[in-house]
């Protein structure tokens, strides 16, 4: 639509695709990025860092204007000299250290036992009542396995988790487990089995009650339960505090096993990328339903595919998920179509061919940004040192006259050398981004 439109949302991908313009709201202040998500992030990490690098030199001129009072301003001599620089620092403009604002820090701690498998499926059947949702289902779950778990929606995922937590939804075949078996299971409807008039710390406390008060604070602190937040009553708690506590408690009983159904839903941007880092270290197997592509990405090595009742290995990525669906939602919604649609080898040299278009436009591309993604890093540390010459006291005496001139010089050469590669940095990053478009637009019209 030819409006403007302002958007709050927690998808990433959903952000990156229908935005192009970013306001952070940070220290009470708001921000514009000229870009998308992704731009904002990278925006806003060099920001940071030139922002790093100003306070660190600033930091030194302070330190040798106050080094220089505390010397002299107890001499006639110097006392004038000593007032002047006394002004200069009153009335000098602070600026603050750079920090990242997220106020969420936890991790899985190792499982006590590994076994493999951790559980096994031998042709179960899987449903609720008379009515059987999945047929024949035969896996065997291994330690360190990680499977995203894919199906239109309806189609069966949440009974599979359900019934590898142990729910009552197995109606035939075999399930054996290890008795080291120790799950974490997340669910939407989890949230309404914790007790509203308890606090967060009663919570974790019924997991140990031997455990001291103060080490739950700590590991609550990770999850921004903080001060008094810890014992509060959770009743008037957001969704995403309660899925943060429920998320807490599974990290808590250090599980060797994760069941994650839809864990981000109610989970802000830097609670969900506080999950992802945890996720990725975490070291037991692990099986995630999720909406959020970033999350499946950054977590999972593979994916399951439940359809038609069956669940089977995901021969693809995330992206070939996205192809296949398109095909299948084709193939429903015309069968005329279907009747000539693709095999399945030939949509694999399809896919490989888009594979091998990607390499062959791409790689002059990236070997440019590898080049100067190079430079950068070389006139950085070119940068660093000069700066760091000129934070110096003696940098400014009549001996180093000629290297100062010498290191001034250097220093505006560099900083217009950086400009220019960055922009051309950035130039070919949004080249790569739109020639993935056009070859994906391309095969995906491909009949």
């Amino acid at each position: 639509l030819p409006c403007t439109q302002i958007i709050i949302s927690h998808d990433r991908d959903f952000l990156n695709a229908a935005t192009s313009h970013t306001v952070e709201l940070s220290g009470q202040k708001l921000t514009l990025y000229g870009g998308n998500y992704d731009f904002y992030q990278n925006e806003r990490a060099q920001r940071l860092a030139q922002q790093q690098a100003a306070y660190t030199k600033q930091q030194a001129h302070i330190k040798h204007l106050q080094s220089f009072i505390d010397r002299f301003k107890a001499k006639a001599t110097k006392a004038v000299q000593a007032q002047s620089r006394m002004k200069a620092l009153a009335k000098l403009e602070r600026i603050a250290p750079a920090h990242l604002d997220s106020e969420f820090s936890f991790e899985f701690e190792s499982p006590a036992h590994l076994p493999n498998p951790l559980l096994k499926l031998d042709q179960a059947d899987l449903g609720y009542g008379a009515t059987t949702v999945l047929h024949g289902i035969s896996l065997s779950l291994e330690s360190g396995a990680r499977y995203g778990l894919l199906g239109v929606n309806g189609s069966g995922k949440s009974t599979f988790i359900k019934a590898l937590a142990g729910e009552p939804v197995l109606q035939g075949g075999q399930m054996v487990k290890s008795d080291k078996l120790n799950i974490g299971y997340f669910a939407q409807h989890q949230l309404d089995t914790l007790r509203e008039d308890q606090s967060p710390l009663w919570h974790i406390q019924q997991l140990s009650p031997e455990v001291r008060e103060q080490e739950i604070r700590n590991f609550l602190g990770g999850f921004n339960f903080i001060g008094d937040t810890a014992l509060q009553k959770i009743a008037p708690f957001s969704g995403g505090e309660k899925a943060r506590l429920a998320l807490a408690m599974i990290v808590w009983q250090k599980p060797n096993l994760l069941l994650l159904d839809e864990p981000t839903n109610h989970l802000d941007l830097d609670m969900r990328h506080a999950l992802t880092l945890a996720l990725q270290s975490f070291q037991g197997a692990l099986i995630v339903v999720s909406h959020d592509r970033s999350l499946l990405e950054a977590t999972t090595d593979s994916f399951l595919l439940i359809d038609k009742g069956r669940l089977k290995p995901f021969d693809g990525d995330l992206n070939d998920y996205r192809l296949w669906r398109l095909a299948q939602e084709n193939a429903a919604a015309a069968p005329a179509a279907s009747a000539q649609a693709q095999s399945r080898k030939d949509t694999k040299r399809q896919e490989a061919q888009m594979r091998q278009e990607k390499a062959r436009r791409m790689k002059p591309i990236q070997q440019q940004i590898d080049k100067a993604e190079k430079e950068m890093a070389a006139l950085n540390d070119i940068q660093t040192a000069c700066e760091t010459f000129l934070a110096q006291e003696d940098a400014y005496s009549d001996v180093n006259k000629v290297k100062l001139q010498k290191t001034l010089a250097n220093l505006a050469e560099i900083k217009v050398k950086l400009s220019k590669l960055e922009e051309d940095w950035l130039g070919w990053q949004e080249t790569l981004e739109q020639i993935g478009r056009e070859i994906e637009a391309q095969f995906a019209d491909t009949p």
